[in-house]
């Protein structure tokens, strides 16, 4: 099922499913260049306040979708294909039920929840008109995400990729409508982002539906052990997709503390994007990974997995150490986009990118290890290191950076986070060798 040498594996699985996720980011940055045409600092200032929501739903749909796949790879590798299809099932119904849960109740506390996520009086009104269309719409961006991993761990890789690309398309698309012709304002490019997904999911439905795979709806017994153990499972993939919703929710109310007011949130908004893109395609590859490293574990070919791995770090660092290099020299351009005419706000984020991304290529490394200890079950090495670049490191970071060295230092937080948490993960792969070492000594 999973022929060739690692370099093969590598373009197969990780590169489609990086491109797919990499054009499914677009779905934001698409608003933010439109929303800052259009409407103004003001407006993207709104918009930041619901990509913490976002980040969040994509991962809950990512806990979901990797637990589910790991067990599903594992499963196809040992040829246990009824076990398969039955968690497969018990996915589908879990991701009905979150969004379900998460439509109603955002609903009932769109207001609080606003204002949790960082709006402030001058942009609440436009926050509000954003969210509402993301929260009523949460349940088929759930199933976007979940349906492009497990249709890659039944061998499509190219079908997710091809159905993301969509989305995103029709995205670019209805924005333009919706914002010009239509002048919705900011709840049409809130309603294009919501409707994104739908094409998404109808384009990936009939795989499953017309059995074009091993994966399909089957009746199951459920059982309280599968439903744990794709959570536990999918936990790591949660915390890691997390984190980007966890550091721009500390990031917006980081600004606000420091007094950088609404020019600081409308810029870490374009600043989010930029950081997007780069961890999406850390995001995609290793996804793409995951469900060759489960059927590796499942066929017990441990040699193959590890020269996948070691040629996968060499790909993650190179592309990190590229992408910061393009920040240097490009960057200005790209925030330009999003509001040509105020160069006020150009020149603040482009002053701040440099120190934002100096750490950004270990996070590839680090995103890769998550990924790779998940996919062999190894729940809690991955779990160290979600928690270290999310709930631990990041916050600490912010809360001590700026008093010693002073407001601005706020802006290196999280490359410093990444860096701290590479090393966890160099600590973790240490200890691994020298436990095995030991345990073949004394054999």
């Amino acid at each position: 099922m999973y022929e060739g040498k690692s370099h093969s594996l590598f373009a197969k699985y990780a590169v489609p499913q990086m491109i797919g996720l990499l054009f499914n980011s677009v779905y934001m940055i698409v608003d933010g260049v439109f929303i800052g045409n259009r409407l103004g600092r003001d407006a993207m200032a709104a918009a930041a306040v619901s990509v913490p929501l976002v980040e969040i739903l994509i991962a809950l749909s990512m806990a979901v979708a990797t637990g589910a796949g790991v067990m599903i790879s594992s499963h196809l590798g040992q040829g246990e294909k009824d076990k398969a299809r039955n968690i497969f099932s018990l996915s589908v119904l879990c991701t009905a039920v979150m969004g379900v849960l998460i439509c109603v109740l955002g609903n009932i506390f769109l207001h609080p929840l606003a204002e949790l996520l960082g709006s402030t009086p001058a942009i609440h009104d436009e926050a509000i008109s954003y969210m509402w269309y993301i929260v009523t719409f949460s349940p088929f961006l759930l199933f976007s995400f979940l349906l492009s991993g497990l249709v890659r761990n039944d061998n499509r890789p190219k079908l997710a990729m091809f159905a993301l690309m969509f989305g995103s398309v029709s995205n670019i698309i209805l924005d333009y409508v919706f914002m010009y012709p239509l002048n919705m304002g900011i709840a049409g490019a809130a309603l294009a982002t919501a409707l994104g997904p739908i094409f998404s999911v109808l384009i990936m439905l009939p795989h499953f539906l017309f059995k074009r795979g091993d994966l399909y709806l089957t009746k199951f017994k459920f059982k309280w052990r599968n439903l744990c153990s794709v959570y536990v499972f999918g936990f790591p993939s949660f915390i890691m997709e997390f984190t980007i919703g966890i550091i721009t929710f500390v990031y917006n109310f980081a600004i606000v503390h420091y007094g950088f007011g609404e020019i600081g949130l409308a810029a870490y908004l374009v600043i989010g994007y930029l950081m997007l893109i780069i961890l999406t395609l850390f995001l995609g590859m290793a996804q793409g990974l995951q469900p060759v490293f489960s059927y590796f574990m499942g066929t017990g070919e441990e040699k193959r997995s590890k020269d996948l791995l070691h040629f996968s770090i060499k790909i993650f660092l190179a592309l990190g150490i590229l992408c910061y290099i393009l920040i240097i020299f490009f960057s200005r351009g790209f925030f330009s986009i999003f509001n040509p005419g105020d160069t006020e706000l150009i020149n603040f984020m482009e002053s701040k990118s440099l120190p934002y991304f100096s750490g950004f290529f270990l996070a590839g490394f680090n995103i890769l290890m998550i990924s790779y200890w998940q996919a062999n079950e190894q729940t809690s090495k991955a779990l160290a290191v979600s928690l270290s670049r999310s709930v631990i490191w990041p916050p600490i970071m912010i809360a001590v950076f700026p008093l010693i060295l002073g407001s601005e230092a706020v802006w290196v937080c999280h490359s410093a986070s990444e860096a701290f948490t590479a090393i966890t993960a160099v600590i973790l792969l240490v200890l691994m060798k020298k436990a095995k070492k030991d345990l073949h000594s004394k054999i």
